[in-house]
């Protein structure tokens, strides 16, 4: 769809870039980009909702802070879930109706009573899921819509604190950022989750609403930095923490259309994810043996580490660990005299004081530095791990994902017809788009094309400016 610059609108123009992992926003007055400061004076917000049992919602850091401290040591105590009551006749089968005794029916062991509060983190990922829209809260349903609102209000409050520069201007409206194709595998998952994301922006006060896929955006924000009228074709990789989009417009003079867009779910959370697993298992017992009595029998078996790696690198819901029956086998594996307890050791602290967090963010820090040194050190200190790694075997520890993202490129090229001759510049924003061997792949099929454009921030950059000239679909 071919789009141009229209005569300047004397508005503001705001943009929102709620992502998987963390959000932006920002205001363009028709001269300069102003980043929004989202809680703690900082333009990025970790995109999180913590809601305790009294349902007060805290967003941002401070619901991460508060989901960790209110965990920390806590022993998960599950209760089973109600399901009901049945009557049971005292007389047998001829028995009158309503008499004999009633019991009540349970499900499995579900409710943790003494749990807190709950933390929402990556709920974005859930929007195109048409298979529930509601998740129990403290015995209460909640929409998905409702536990997006609270991060949005907020963003919607700091937008209207900025915008008391511009008297009169209201926080009212915006240009809203979205992934190419939102995650999952349902064919109406992207319309779904764009009326549950214009649903939420509508309570969160965002009631003038255009929309505009990522990747776009910062393909626009590039385009007003660096005008010009040369005939370009651009290529916009956009590799965030949830989704890799793809963006191919052509630019000529004042106009540009946008030739061919697409996105996978692959994204840095999934990097993490795979660094945790290849690094950190092995030192917290993956793969070690568990030799034991049981019914006066010796048992020697591989400890049933599977058990628990899914809540670990689902850090939101790894206190769920914190049962006897995941407590009980690491108690008594770290009790032997082999150097394997200290692995077993380490497992326990994670467990008991809620260490998944600061693993996820020792493992951003050391993959933000092997992304500008050729080694690294993954330290942990709460758990005592210290791991050094060269460049090399991390690119080689992330080489699926780093094939899924050369085919990606390919699609995207054969979608609009293309090939790499074609592209005359290609942008690479997001988080992920700093690791080298990312930079290395697009800079060996586009050589001397590539440039690194605003990685955290041009997204946001890019929707203030799109609203302040009309750009977007309603």
């Amino acid at each position: 769809m071919a789009q141009s610059i229209p005569q300047v609108n004397p508005t503001i123009g705001i943009g929102i870039d709620f992502g998987t992992s963390n959000s932006a926003a920002a205001i363009y007055d028709g001269e300069a980009v102003v980043l929004v400061k989202l809680g703690r004076d900082n333009a990025i917000m970790p995109s999180a909702n913590y809601l305790d049992k009294d349902l007060v919602t805290e967003i941002g850091q401070q619901a991460i802070d508060d989901y960790i401290m209110g965990n920390r040591g806590r022993t998960v105590e599950l209760s089973a879930e109600l399901l009901g009551e049945e009557r049971t006749s005292a007389g047998g089968s001829d028995g009158p109706a309503g008499e004999g005794d009633t019991s009540k029916v349970y499900g499995q062991a579900i409710n943790d009573v003494g749990l807190p509060g709950r933390l929402f983190r990556g709920t974005k990922r859930l929007l195109g899921n048409t298979a529930s829209d509601r998740t129990l809260i403290f015995n209460r349903p909640f929409r998905l819509v409702a536990l997006v609102t609270p991060i949005l209000v907020g963003i919607q409050k700091a937008l209207q604190s900025s915008l008391r520069k511009w008297p009169g201007e209201i926080a009212n409206h915006a240009c809203i950022g979205h992934p190419v194709n939102f995650e999952g595998k349902e064919a109406r998952r992207n319309n779904v989750a764009m009326e549950r994301l214009s649903e939420s922006y509508g309570y969160a006060g965002i009631s003038q609403q255009n929309f505009c896929p990522e990747p776009t955006a910062a393909a626009i924000s590039y385009l007003h930095n660096n005008p010009g009228s040369s005939d370009q074709r651009i290529l916009t990789v956009d590799f965030g923490g949830g989704t890799l989009d793809f963006s191919i417009l052509r630019r000529n003079n004042i106009n540009f259309t946008v030739e061919a867009t697409h996105g996978i779910a692959l994204g840095g959370d999934r990097i993490d994810q795979t660094i945790f697993r290849q690094l950190v298992f092995p030192l917290l017992g993956k793969g070690e043996r568990w030799s034991r009595i049981t019914d006066g029998l010796a048992v020697d078996t591989l400890f049933p580490f599977g058990d628990f790696e899914e809540l670990l690198i689902n850090w939101p819901v790894s206190y769920t660990l914190n049962q006897n029956k995941y407590t009980t086998p690491v108690m008594q594996r770290m009790a032997g005299n082999d150097l394997a307890a200290t692995k077993f050791r380490r497992l326990y602290d994670l467990i008991k004081q809620n260490y998944s967090y600061q693993v996820f963010e020792a493992i951003k820090t050391f993959k933000a530095e092997l992304s500008e040194q050729q080694s690294a050190v993954l330290d942990i200190p709460e758990l005592d791990i210290e791991v050094e790694l060269e460049r090399w075997e991390f690119e080689l520890m992330i080489s699926d994902l780093l094939f899924e993202l050369e085919q990606a490129i390919t699609l995207i090229l054969n979608k609009a017809g293309l090939c790499s001759d074609d592209i005359d510049l290609v942008l690479r924003t997001g988080g992920s788009s700093l690791i080298p061997a990312v930079k290395d792949i697009l800079d060996n099929q586009f050589a001397g094309k590539v440039v690194k454009h605003d990685p955290f921030t041009s997204v946001a950059a890019g929707l203030a400016i799109a609203d302040f000239y009309g750009y977007g679909e309603k």
